[in-house]
């Protein structure tokens, strides 16, 4: 559906250490590019982080939120778990979102410069 979504960083050493962290729990590998970090899912899509091409300061969309695939619930609480490890802050603990279609279970953060990132997976039914 998208071809890649790009986030500013104003610390990009800090911001691909979270990334790489991150995409590490949900088995992504990052190409670190200096100032930059892409992230690529089999399917072709990216996901990349570094600083603004235009010099100024990053900043973070309010009420937009970033999320990603999960295999299971252990990759979405590794994803969570490695986040807050690497500069990351909670927005949503790994749970159940009954709010969400089927029989989500996803975790929020906040990437070191506000950036709001999920990890969703579906459960299996009776879960």
């Amino acid at each position: 559906m998208y071809t890649h979504v790009m986030v500013g960083a104003n610390n990009p050493e800090a911001s691909i250490k979270f990334y790489d962290a991150t995409f590490g729990a949900l088995g992504v590998q990052g190409h670190n590019m200096g100032e930059r970090a892409f992230y690529q899912s089999a399917a072709g899509q990216a996901f990349g982080v570094g600083a603004p091409a235009n010099g100024e300061a990053a900043t973070y969309a309010n009420g937009g939120t970033i999320g990603f695939a999960a295999q299971n619930k252990e990759q979405v609480d590794a994803w969570h778990a490695a986040g807050l490890a690497n500069g990351g802050a909670d927005e949503g603990a790994p749970g159940k979102r009954p709010q969400a279609p089927g029989n989500a279970y996803g975790a929020y953060l906040r990437d070191p410069d506000g950036n709001k990132v999920c990890a969703f997976c579906q459960l299996p039914e009776g879960e």
